[in-house]
């Protein structure tokens, strides 16, 4: 987490959201995918399945830690 994460508000971290799709995707890809997301059920489940599913179970728990201490120093 950088500096200028640490006080975003809701509508900043959409627009940085957004921003980052576009850049990723493409303008006409980020709509459609925007459209997808807010059209069809999502199985939350399924798509950590398959982020997750070339990890060990410690592999996540030691990333999710560093980001829970990582987030602690941006608080302090």
């Amino acid at each position: 987490m950088t500096d200028s994460t640490q006080a975003m508000n809701d509508t900043q971290l959409r627009v940085r959201a957004i921003a980052a799709l576009k850049k990723e995707l493409g303008m006409a890809s980020t709509l459609r995918f925007l459209a997808l997301i807010n059209q069809n059920p999502t199985d939350y489940v399924e798509i950590s399945r398959q982020l997750y599913e070339e990890q060990q179970l410690d592999e996540i728990f030691t990333r999710a830690k560093q980001n829970w201490k990582d987030e602690e120093r941006w608080k302090e």
